[in-house]
């Protein structure tokens, strides 16, 4: 049998905007682009990839034409022959055709990046690209009104009414002479006299990949600058990841403030090291940035990237210090660890040499780090907790209980709520670093909800209000929205952590055999009155391991260990929901003058798998404050406060709250040697006993931010 798409062409919608027609034929998949500029259909070609840059991948979803047809989209769920499995969903009502007509759309699930099925009686009517700063819908010609699209028509959004000029490659001068490659794209069409407020992208993944997700902004009245960061692409200069770019932007800020197309209204935006240039450029005061949006940033280096607690990160640092130190342009493979050995990576020593080793050059940045393993005045400059007073703007901040750059999200709504900042806004979602991905992540199922269809439409609602002073509300929502997950709802608060949640201590206990999840380690919820302790032994030597990933991966290997920790809750009578910041206190004393400690939190389902939650960790030099290191006495008791990851979560009756304690992850962190020594000067380890305290005098416990649920007849002492 045929299929019933073969033959028919679909309009495509790049967030709202009108951006050709794609048909299907027996022969291949054809095209008719619109020129950027003059907004004119270009001739019909066969679709090229490398040349058009979309969210769909046609050709795919060509090879796949019979399956779709020939599924049945009926009931609840619905899985295709291809393995494709979609959840029914919303649906829409309006005229098509002069007849009222509804909708269903099918929400993809299992898949890491999720392209819905809109139909209507049964046959495909659209495809449907979710996306972040960006959305794609691919839908049949007169059924736009029946499909996310009418989002789009909010009167108090920006219109896209412009096509697209692009100024070319600029080299834009900063304070010391370093010339930057901008990229300026204004709106075509404007009148003589016409002035646009901005909005700035610094990159230093290539200014390619933002003009292909951000152009639509363009069309809607804004002006695009793009810049590469030293060091990075076409500009010039060297890559100090983290050192320059308050100062950078700012001159970035004061030049295109003196283009005779800007009416001096200037907004940014950034994700992950983007996020990071955002931000620091929010801390430079300058006068002419009048709002930012900030996701899943990268923190502050010393608190979270390079140096999170005080430990020196390994993986997760290398794989983008390496992807950036191959070339001027970031190697992708290498930053996947598809061309290089991860566990060659981490485990090679010195330290110092992990570059030469495994890309065949050296790495300036990794070299510029091993100069300062203390924080010092070279970690102070880039450090933007140390200058967030001088933010005054409104701020949206975006990321999810599996970023793994949350920590520095979590950095950067503690100083804005410290200083009052106006306008801050925080959403999170379930959502990994790459946000509004999925709606599955390993064995946890989301809603189909867990894709915010809203996504891209709120930055542009947000721009229009704070550059061009469009009143649509934005400054009128709550502070906060989360999302629960497990109830798998959108919860909003009027701040972050939500003002509905309380904190509940989860104490130590047990009778001094806690190791491993086979010990006697329990919480209670009343410190004991009689002092205990805990004991095991860290040989970084052998160092213990996740798989890399803040999802919620499976816990029970490391937790097997007799050099981790554990302490269970009683199996819980009551549904528990927390949502907020997560913070770990305890008092410990390691034989050695330094070493580290990692807490996790896990929940215990009722086959005893343990999915970590939230964990994080702080090397013992630190413990005072990263700018008051001091080695350890050994033997000596003192006190460790950790800020661990923050989320929103369920933890159901029949479950066990979990949390342990130990002293490696070498995925994510070099194994500290217990020393005291500078790792980068490669001492030898020495293995470090380290016991945990609890009783009333060392009540070590876990704060759990609870928004609902009673912990029914608690385990007392």
């Amino acid at each position: 049998m045929a299929d019933n798409i073969t033959g028919k062409t679909f309009n495509i919608y790049f967030s709202g905007v009108y951006n050709g027609c794609v048909t299907f034929t027996e022969k291949g998949v054809q095209v008719c682009d619109v020129d950027r500029r003059t907004r004119a259909m270009l001739k019909t070609e066969p679709f090229d990839k490398t040349k058009k840059r979309t969210m769909i991948d046609y050709l795919k979803i060509q090879e796949q034409l019979k399956v779709y047809s020939d599924a049945k989209w009926e009931g609840e769920r619905v899985k295709l022959s291809n393995g494709n499995e979609y959840s029914r969903y919303i649906t829409f009502t309006a005229s098509v055709n002069g007849a009222e007509t509804t909708s269903q759309l099918w929400a993809q699930r299992k898949s890491s990046e999720a392209i819905d099925i809109i139909t209507v009686n049964g046959e495909i009517a659209a495809f449907s690209h979710p996306g972040r700063i960006s959305s794609e819908i691919a839908v049949l010609p007169g059924y736009e009104k029946i499909t996310p699209l009418i989002k789009f028509d909010d009167p108090l959004l920006s219109k896209p009414a412009y096509g697209i000029n692009h100024l070319g490659n600029i080299f834009v001068p900063c304070r010391d002479g370093t010339l930057l490659a901008t990229e300026v794209f204004l709106p075509e069409g404007k009148t003589k006299n016409e002035k646009f407020p901005s909005i700035v992208v610094r990159t230093c993944y290539g200014k390619a990949r933002d003009i292909d997700r951000c152009w639509h902004w363009v069309c809607r009245g804004y002006a695009l600058v793009i810049q590469d960061v030293r060091g990075r692409s076409d500009s010039d200069g060297l890559l100090e990841p983290f050192q320059n770019e308050r100062e950078d932007a700012s001159d970035l800020f004061n030049w295109i403030a003196e283009q005779e197309w800007s009416d001096g209204n200037i907004g940014m935006w950034g994700a992950s090291y983007l996020g990071y240039t955002t931000t620091s450029a929010a801390t430079s005061g300058n006068p002419h940035l009048k709002t930012a949006i900030s996701e899943v940033n990268v923190g502050s280096p010393f608190y979270d990237t390079a140096r999170r607690g005080g430990t020196i990160c390994s993986w997760p640092l290398l794989c983008w210090t390496l992807a950036q130190s191959v070339c001027n342009r970031v190697d992708h493979s290498v930053f996947r660890g598809e061309s290089i050995s991860i566990e060659e990576a981490v485990k090679h020593r010195p330290i110092t040499e992990i570059p030469q080793k495994i890309i065949g050059k050296e790495s300036g940045p990794w070299d510029l780090w091993a100069k300062h393993y203390k924080y010092d005045d070279f970690w102070r400059h880039s450090d933007n907790t140390v200058h967030a007073h001088k933010i005054r703007i409104p701020m949206l901040i975006i990321s999810g209980w599996f970023d793994g750059d949350a920590m520095g999200v979590q950095e950067t709504w503690r100083f804005l709520t410290k200083h009052d900042t106006p306008g801050r806004r925080i959403v999170l979602g379930p959502w990994p670093h790459g946000l509004n991905a999925f709606r599955d992540c390993r064995d946890l199922e989301f809603g189909d909800n867990a894709i915010d269809y809203d996504f891209d439409t709120r930055i542009i609602r947000w721009f229009d209000l704070y550059l061009k002073g469009i009143q649509n509300g934005e400054d009128k929502k709550p502070r906060a929205i989360y999302y629960l997950t497990g109830e798998n709802q959108w919860h909003e608060s009027d701040d972050w952590n939500p003002v509905e949640s309380s904190p509940v201590n989860l104490y130590f206990s047990g009778g001094g055999r806690a190791n491993s999840l086979f010990g006697d380690g329990r919480i209670v919820f009343t410190p004991e009155e009689k002092t205990g302790y805990d004991e095991y032994t860290y040989d970084p030597e052998q160092p213990a391991g996740d798989d890399g990933h803040v999802e919620p991966y499976h816990c029970n290997h490391i937790q097997i260990r007799n050099d981790c920790l554990v302490y269970d809750t009683e199996i819980l009578e009551n549904d528990i929901a927390m949502a907020g910041n997560v913070y770990a206190e305890f008092y410990a004393s390691p034989s050695a003058v330094d070493t580290d400690f990692i807490v996790r939190v896990s929940d215990v389902d009722e086959k005893g798998t343990a999915r970590k939650i939230s964990d994080n960790v702080i090397r013992a030099e630190f413990r005072k404050g990263f700018d008051k290191a001091e080695l350890l006495k050994p033997g000596s008791i003192e006190k460790y406060e950790v800020e661990m990851y923050f989320h929103g979560y369920i933890f159901r009756a029949g479950h066990k709250i979990r949390i342990d304690i130990t002293s490696s992850n070498y995925l994510e962190f070099f194994p500290n040697t217990n020393t005291g020594i500078d790792p980068y000067l490669d001492p030898k380890p020495v293995i470090a006993k380290n016991k945990i305290y609890h009783g009333k005098e060392y009540p070590s416990h876990v704060k759990l931010p609870v928004l609902y649920g009673s912990f029914g007849k608690r385990s007392e002492s």
